[in-house]
């Protein structure tokens, strides 16, 4: 009689967490600035997929490595919030419940499917100055085992993560005008190891988060308006 196969559980969460990381390595990284007048997220992306794309009022979300899997995680925030402004309030939908809800999926597929998922996320809420305790800017970061992180100033998820957080943590400066966040966040993209030197403005997606705006205040530019912002 044959012996059944074992494989014990810190190794079986070892080779997921490898099979994860390696998926989302091959995707380029993207990268969520604040500025003066809100939150920039910037991927160099040159294909007609979007990685940014908005989720809420004042909400948007930024997704690395497969693209089917991020994108559906994308929807599901979407679906999330438009039932919890229906059910309750607009002023209601918030980032760090949304962050809890994605860490919890993303976590239940680490750790209960075969397969984890090959995607980390961002979650960005630009802060309103009408709404007590929400005033501020909220960053927050979901990992492909569900693991969340909440970052001021910058954030980077992809491949090349680490190494862009630590360029970030030397050339960040707080209230910089959107030209300059801009400009560093394409240095940053240029940085990363998959990324090409001189990241030409159609191959940037580009999003803000515009604190000014009426209403929804998501809004995506096109390569002239990023091309006029960085002088190029």
């Amino acid at each position: 009689m044959s012996m059944p196969f074992y494989v014990s559980p810190e190794q079986m969460m070892a080779d997921k967490a490898e099979y994860a990381r390696k998926g989302i390595s091959r995707g380029k990284s993207s990268v969520v600035l604040e500025y003066a007048g809100g939150i920039l997220l910037m991927a160099e992306n040159p294909s007609r997929l979007s990685k940014i794309g908005e989720i809420y009022d004042r909400i948007a979300f930024a997704g690395v490595g497969k693209f089917s899997e991020f994108d559906q995680l994308r929807k599901l925030g979407v679906r999330y919030a438009d039932m919890k402004g229906y059910a309750y309030s607009r002023d209601d939908v918030r980032a760090n419940a949304l962050a809890n809800a994605y860490s919890q999926a993303i976590g239940d597929a680490f750790t209960q499917e075969f397969k984890p998922l090959e995607a980390e996320v961002i979650v960005a809420e630009v802060g309103d100055a009408e709404l007590v305790g929400h005033e501020n800017n909220a960053i927050f970061r979901i990992q492909f085992d569900g693991s969340i992180s909440d970052h001021q100033g910058f954030c980077v998820i992809g491949g090349a993560s680490d190494d862009l957080n630590a360029y970030l943590e030397g050339e960040f400066r707080a209230d910089l005008p959107l030209g300059d966040a801009m400009a560093l966040g394409r240095s940053a993209l240029q940085r990363a190891t998959e990324g090409a030197p001189g990241v030409p403005p159609e191959n940037l997606e580009t999003c803000v988060l515009e604190r000014s705006l009426p209403g929804r205040k998501f809004r995506r530019l096109d390569s002239d308006r990023v091309r006029q912002e960085l002088g190029a």
